[in-house]
């Protein structure tokens, strides 16, 4: 059996705002709660489970997903019209810009709980070491 990686909890403020939140921009589906978690699943059976914890003991993360450029344009236009800041860059100096890298597009938004979201539509290479 290969390794795949099946779910991973997500620290929210509050679960289901952070699950939606995710699902409208990406075009997705949240899931039935189940426990404390609200689901949301992806394309390649990643399910990102959001949990309420106490704001104080989230600690930011980064998530990177991997679209089509049908489905970067339509969320790029979800970001715009729901008024969210978007970056070129993680540092977030070049805000209501689109990066280029890797021949691809990409942007990086915040979600409500503090975290980094990235979309990107080629996935990054680099030179083997």
């Amino acid at each position: 059996m290969s390794v795949e990686l099946n779910h991973t909890i997500v620290h929210s403020r509050d679960n289901r705002e952070s699950a939606e939140f995710l699902a409208r921009i990406l075009g997705l589906e949240v899931g039935a709660e189940w426990g404390p978690f609200v689901p949301v699943d992806t394309s390649n059976k990643v399910t990102l489970d959001f949990v309420t914890i106490p704001a104080e003991s989230i600690v930011t993360q980064h998530y990177a997903f991997l679209v089509s450029d049908e489905e970067f344009g339509a969320a790029l236009d979800r970001i715009k019209q729901a008024g969210i800041t978007y970056f070129a860059d993680p540092q977030g100096r070049q805000p209501g810009e689109i990066n280029h890298h890797h021949g691809g597009r990409g942007l990086y938004f915040m979600d409500p709980a503090g975290h980094g979201m990235e979309i990107i539509t080629t996935p990054y290479t680099f030179p083997a070491q």
